[in-house]
């Protein structure tokens, strides 16, 4: 297990957000209530208050954002205004894990992917015959865990159609040793690049990915704040709503034009399919009546599907951050500014209540009204991001002026949007902890991760001090004869 702790910086001339890498955790009992214990011990260690916690952020583990037996449960109870946002790359790349398993036609579609892959990366003479016909992308393999990554699988064969149509002809046609690769190659082809409904398929999945994947690159940012966070999930929703309305007729006449460069009719062609009785969890649309044309089967049964679901998970990842909303959404890009001010003050106290914790209090609810009431006479328009309004009322605090407003806001900013920083620290440890090194001690491991990953605070270190400090310590005398 890995700690990044996410603070606000209040010491510089300007306001920032940091985070920064504690070091690795030995586990042994990986269970909600052992990681538990061994995140409060290492908190002792390090002499950091469980209390003073105003934010937690894990992946998606069921032991760890378990509603009842999960780490953040268990830190809630012992500190309820750890505020707990489940991570949000986390919880992209599980909306595009459940759009992909939603129907069989989806499942299929990344399986030729992978085969397209692995028929080409199985032997060297392949990949050579394959770079003769693709110079630009590469196709890569499917990732088990990154879902969103598998844009990348997709825009190579999107944007080389006929060129990987031709690798596979050929590939089909010289391959003498290898009988099976042969009729592998011959068979992928015909089944996909000169099928249409594999072809609209790329260019659904393309818009699909391209826009989550998107959206996951900005909540990674270290600055991204919650406010923020919110607004990108809105417009996912509202994007992905007209496209739902309004966009299959783009997608086919996209995939028209790939069809015309592959040189097949732009058409649906009827597959036979083995009649099965129908389960009792699937949908209304499974089976399209009979009397439809191929494509408006297509567009029920697969297009309509993958968005719905879309939609659905998004909505249902977008309910576990209205409560933030509600309790902080008067902050938000400076909407305060336009609320009326009963309005505002219910929210002051609602807010006041809620960061109260044996009978120890964050704000003064009454306060913070003040504050803010005279914060909209003297704030610019063109300061709205918390991160601006934090900085902006710095230069008052000295004086005793905004102190709730300043409080408020680094508790918001102190909420982590994603666990991107931990995530890249489980990189740093694969490039420090190789066969190699494979034996280590927990300290010199946390000590070359902290050289590793802190670099820019270890740049700011006087070398020669440390090394006097390193020298007095280790003092060794050596023995002549």
């Amino acid at each position: 297990m890995t700690i990044v702790i996410r603070c606000v910086d209040i010491d510089d001339i300007i306001v920032k957000v940091h985070e920064f890498f504690l070091g690795f955790i030995n586990v042994e009992d990986t269970s909600g209530l052992g990681l538990f214990k061994r995140l409060e011990d290492v908190l002792i260690e390090l002499h950091l208050n469980i209390d003073d916690i105003r934010g937690q952020g894990y992946d998606n583990g069921s032991n760890m954002k378990g509603k009842h037996q999960g780490v953040q449960k268990r830190l809630l109870d012992v500190n309820p205004r750890a505020f707990y946002i489940p991570c949000g790359c986390h919880s992209l790349n599980l909306v595009i894990c459940d759009i992909a398993k939603s129907c069989d036609q989806a499942k299929d579609f990344f399986g030729y992917l992978q085969k397209i892959y692995t028929l080409f990366s199985g032997s060297t003479q392949r990949w050579d015959l394959l770079k003769t016909f693709v110079k630009n992308l590469t196709p890569k393999p499917l990732s088990t865990t990154r879902w969103e990554s598998r844009i990348e699988s997709v825009r190579a064969i999107k944007n080389q159609v006929v060129e990987f149509r031709d690798a596979l002809v050929e590939l089909s046609i010289t391959e003498k040793h290898d009988q099976i690769g042969r009729i592998e190659a011959k068979g992928l082809w015909r089944s996909t690049l000169e099928d249409f409904e594999f072809l609209i398929s790329l260019c659904i999945w393309y818009k699909l990915l391209d826009k989550v994947n998107r959206v996951s690159k900005l909540l990674q940012q270290e600055d991204m704040e919650i406010d923020d966070a919110i607004t990108r999930l809105k417009e996912l929703i509202i994007y992905f709503e007209n496209v739902r309305e309004c966009g299959f007729e783009d997608l086919m006449e996209e995939a028209r034009t790939l069809a015309h460069k592959v040189g097949i009719d732009p058409v649906f062609v009827q597959k036979r399919v083995s009649r099965r009785p129908k389960k009792f969890d699937e949908g209304v649309n499974d089976y399209a009546d009979g009397n439809q044309s191929l494509e408006d089967k297509f567009r029920i049964t697969y297009f309509l599907r993958i968005i719905d679901q879309t939609l659905t998970s998004l909505r249902d990842w977008f309910e576990q951050l209205e409560r933030f909303e509600e309790l902080f959404g008067f902050l938000f890009n400076g909407k305060f500014k336009s609320v009326s001010e009963e309005q505002l003050r219910q929210d002051c106290t609602k807010l006041e209540n809620f960061l109260k914790h044996n009978q120890q209090m964050d704000i003064d609810g009454d306060a913070l009204f003040k504050e803010l009431i005279n914060l909209k006479t003297i704030l610019p328009a063109e300061v709205k991001r918390s991160i601006d309004i934090l900085n902006f009322t710095r230069s008052f605090w000295e004086a005793g002026c905004f102190q709730n407003v300043g409080i408020v806001y680094r508790i918001l900013l102190t909420i982590p949007v994603t666990v991107a920083s931990v995530e890249r620290s489980f990189s740093k440890l694969k490039l420090i902890k190789t066969y190699l090194r494979s034996t280590m001690s927990q300290e010199r491991l946390n000590g070359l991760a902290m050289i590793s990953i802190e670099k820019e605070c270890l740049e700011q270190l006087e070398y020669d001090d440390l090394i006097e400090n390193f020298a007095s310590k280790n003092a060794r005398r050596s023995m002549f004869s």
